[in-house]
């Protein structure tokens, strides 16, 4: 069976990747034949640049001093230069995805956002794309995580000894502290456009009512957040939102005595009574997990093990997808003309400024696109305890 394809997150890159839908060979772009830099002789345009200048700065780059314009337009181009340079290896190394694997990485996606059908043409729409374009977007995604994905194949994994030394050198990071787990179901008074909505005050005092009337006759938690609850970054999770201490709980605007209540007499599967916190949204939450005291975590503690192999490997795939843009760029014949304008004219850093155009959308910047290899937390951190 065909092994499922990872990919960037699509809608973050969107932008960075988007842009190379429109280059040409030769330098040539419609309107706008000034080139920025070539890759193996394809032109990236200054066009290209400006939009997503454009896009991350919100519109507002005509505010930005000449030398933030030519910081940031060296910084976007860098990074189209980075993808460019992977893309094409991933081509010349017939990594390319197939039209289904296309299909599949924009379900998910639109699975993943839960998204009807209206929802992601509107979303096409906001971000001034065609079906085709988004397609070549994650066309060019897909094969260079393809490409990362060939070159991480060969990567070790970690022994037990190297596990072992690890967690050794870094006991510290292995502790279980206060805290509780929380799951939640959320109605928020204001329209959300989601299916089953409250749209008012008086609507989600109903709703929140009868979820837990529902709650209280013995309805399972995790189905009614998964249906009801309008807290979309939780309810796919059964109502999940982390583990939290009290400092934690307080610095999100929970009030004392709710506090007072989850560290007290509330036992492991209890649920609240409904009410509001911080922003005015109804909440019901349910205690998932209870952490009185800071408990130090040993090699044989559940996922310990896996969660420092997880973060070894993390490291190692970093190290591995830095290198693999060093080989490849060293490789590839790269002419940055607007990085040599800078060095040429330093006295002059403005530059063309970006045309104004309507109806650009924030965007990522190029550091998050998939030529940079993806940012890697150390094995302390990654390995910690999950909270």
């Amino acid at each position: 069976m065909q092994r499922p394809v990872k990919y960037f997150s699509l809608f973050v890159l969107i932008a960075a990747a988007f842009a190379a839908c429109n280059r040409t060979e030769g330098g040539e772009a419609g309107k706008d034949t000034a080139i920025a830099a070539t890759v193996n002789g394809k032109s990236i345009m200054l066009s290209e640049v400006d939009r997503l200048l454009r896009q991350q700065s919100g519109g507002q780059e005509d505010k930005m001093s000449p030398l933030q314009l030519a910081a940031a337009r060296l910084q976007i181009l860098d990074g189209l230069i980075q993808q460019e340079v992977l893309f094409q290896r991933a081509e010349e190394e017939k990594l390319m995805p197939t039209e289904d694997e296309i299909t599949q990485a924009i379900n998910t996606q639109k699975q993943q956002n839960r998204w009807t059908e209206e929802e992601y043409q509107n979303f096409l729409r906001e971000t001034n794309q065609t079906e085709p374009m988004l397609r070549e977007t994650v066309r060019r995604q897909v094969a260079i995580q393809k490409l990362q994905d060939k070159v991480n194949s060969k990567i070790n994994i970690p022994s037990d000894k190297e596990v072992e030394d690890f967690y050794n050198n870094n006991k510290q990071q292995f502790v279980n502290a206060r805290g509780v787990g929380l799951a939640a179901i959320v109605v928020d008074p204001a329209d959300n456009g989601l299916q089953d909505d409250a749209k008012n005050e008086v609507e989600a005092k109903q709703k929140i009512d009868l979820i837990y009337q529902r709650l209280k006759s013995g309805a399972d938690f995790a189905t009614v957040a998964r249906a009801q609850s309008e807290d979309t970054a939780s309810n796919a999770a059964g109502g999940d939102i982390g583990f939290f201490s009290e400092e934690q709980l307080k610095q999100r605007g929970a009030p004392d005595d709710l506090i007072a209540n989850f560290f007290g007499p509330m036992q492991v599967g209890d649920i609240t009574a409904p009410v509001r916190v911080g922003s005015g949204r109804w909440y019901i939450f349910k205690l998932t997990r209870k952490q009185l005291q800071n408990e130090n975590l040993t090699l044989d503690s559940p996922g310990v093990r896996d969660q420092i192999k997880d973060a070894l490997m993390n490291q190692r795939r970093a190290l591995v997808n830095a290198a693999l843009l060093t080989v490849a760029m060293n490789k590839a014949r790269v002419e940055n003309r607007l990085a040599q304008n800078v060095v040429n004219n330093p006295g002059n850093l403005t530059g063309l400024r970006p045309a104004p155009a309507a109806g650009a959308s924030p965007a990522a910047t190029p550091a998050q696109t998939a030529a940079t290899p993806a940012a890697t937390a150390s094995p302390a951190a990654s390995a910690s305890p999950q909270k």
